[in-house]
């Protein structure tokens, strides 16, 4: 075999991307065919973004899209080109845990971690959505996400934990400041 056939092998398509990742703006050219948990992992130095399955069954790759939980291993980076992606990394201000984080640590809500960052995003998510749900709806909300070493119990006790946390918490602690429609609870604005 010559080397001659390899330097004329085709060029691999690229598409450019620009995007939020954590609130900050990035552009890159990507392979069309670059998983976003790739993408987030390897040229945003996102590791709380977890790589399990693959297959979309685990939940640990879990980030949130425009607010939305996806599974990163299951879109390709080039999807999500113009969306605001966060990743558990994003949740911290300045150091300090999220409120959910910081259940999910009070409640003992993890065991190796390796599920956690996907588990918490969920569980973002699901507080935007419903500020206080019942344990039947945090079991439903949650139900994307699989831990091998716990049982469920404490990680439930966590979201509970949080969204009591959360209706304590000034609003900027649930939608990071972004003003939504329904964001807030109601109340005496």
């Amino acid at each position: 075999m010559s080397s001659e056939s390899d330097s004329q092998s085709p060029a691999r398509p690229t598409e450019a991307v620009s995007l939020s990742v954590n609130g900050e703006d990035l552009s890159a050219t990507v392979e069309p065919r670059l998983k976003l948990s790739d993408f987030l992992r390897e040229e945003c130095g996102q590791r709380g973004v977890r790589v399990g399955c693959e297959h979309g069954v685990c939940g640990a790759c879990t980030v949130l899209v425009d607010g939305e939980a996806v599974k990163s291993c299951l879109r390709y980076a080039v999807q999500v080109d113009g969306s605001d992606v966060t990743t558990v990394e994003g949740l911290t201000e300045e150091g300090d845990l999220h409120p959910i984080q910081e259940a999910f640590h009070q409640e003992h809500a993890l065991q190796c971690g390796f599920c956690t960052s996907g588990f918490v995003l969920a569980t973002k998510e699901l507080l935007d959505r419903e500020p206080d749900p019942d344990r039947e709806t945090i079991e439903k909300g949650l139900a994307d996400n699989i831990c091998r070493c716990t049982g469920y119990q404490n990680i439930y006790d966590a979201v509970d934990r949080a969204a009591a946390d959360l209706a304590d918490a000034p609003n900027e602690d649930r939608t990071d400041g972004a003003t939504e429609p329904g964001a807030d609870r109601g109340g005496d604005d």
